[in-house]
């Protein structure tokens, strides 16, 4: 017996696509201006979508400009914001969720109140810090401010706490340390919301733009967002360069995804139950 296809679940499906589409547009339109001539006359909007096309624009960006080098920039300091985000979000996540200690509380409450607190409100205290410290215009000035995060910590706190506290009191009785119960066990247990804090803080380093510009004045320390909009031209603005550059740029958080969906999607669900 067929399924009878109810009118509400077709108009869902035909809104998703359109929405679906719609979101595309942008993407579709950049991938069609990267394999342009550089310099080409564009009347109207279909011109972009045009013949004829070129594929030289992606060697020429590597090997003509400083792209590769910004390249560079961003991925060190995104993999190590990264990898010293999780080190840290998780290790006090562990502390407040299943170390019993007085204050923690109150601890929690601080760290919480920092989600009210926007970042561009600390900017100029921040780069005097950075400036005292003789970090400015380097990686650790650009890595430093983006380890300890409120976001990901109060995510991953919450996470600590739907563990099993038998378990972990087990291990204690058997003699293990706090630090066997974290690497051995917590984080075992926590590889989806590892994942997707790892992703948050990977594509919020990848895609920061106002440090960065603040903390770094020359074009080796550029990282992408800072350094693509110099590319283009003020007396001749040509969207070709830079928008090929932007789909490199892109790359990575598209690689990314792909390699971890399951994990994020796992991470991400686990955590709205929660909430």
């Amino acid at each position: 017996m067929k399924k009878r296809v109810k009118p509400g679940s077709v108009a869902l499906a035909v809104i998703s696509i359109g929405i679906g589409l719609i979101m595309l547009l942008p993407v579709i339109w950049a991938i069609f201006c990267s394999i342009q001539f550089e310099g080409r006359q564009i009347v109207t909007i279909w011109d972009w979508f045009k013949p004829p096309y070129t594929l030289q624009n992606y060697p020429r960006i590597v090997t003509g400009t400083a792209t590769f080098r910004w390249f560079v920039n961003s991925f060190i300091v995104a993999v190590i914001t990264t990898v010293l985000t999780v080190v840290v979000s998780t290790l006090a996540a562990y502390a407040l969720a299943k170390i019993p200690f007085r204050g923690s509380k109150l601890l929690y409450s601080y760290f919480l109140c920092g989600l009210l607190v926007p970042g561009e409100a600390t900017i100029v205290p921040l780069f005097i810090l950075m400036n005292n410290l003789g970090l400015i215009n380097s990686y650790a000035g650009l890595i430093l401010p983006s380890v300890a995060s409120a976001m990901t910590l109060i995510i991953t706190v919450n996470f600590f706490k739907t563990l099993p506290n038998e378990l972990l009191e087990a291990v204690r009785i058997d003699g293990g340390s706090e630090l066997t119960i974290y690497t051995k066990i917590a984080l075992p247990l926590s590889k989806p919301i590892v994942a997707t804090v790892g992703l948050m803080s990977f594509i919020g380093s990848w895609n920061n733009y106002l440090w960065p510009l603040l903390c770094v004045f020359s074009e080796e320390m550029y990282t992408l967002p800072v350094g693509i909009p110099t590319l283009l031209s003020i007396e001749r603005p040509d969207y070709v360069v830079p928008m090929t550059a932007n789909l490199v740029a892109s790359l990575p958080m598209i690689i990314l995804y792909l390699f971890f969906e399951k994990q994020i999607v796992q991470g991400i669900t686990m955590e709205g139950i929660k909430g």
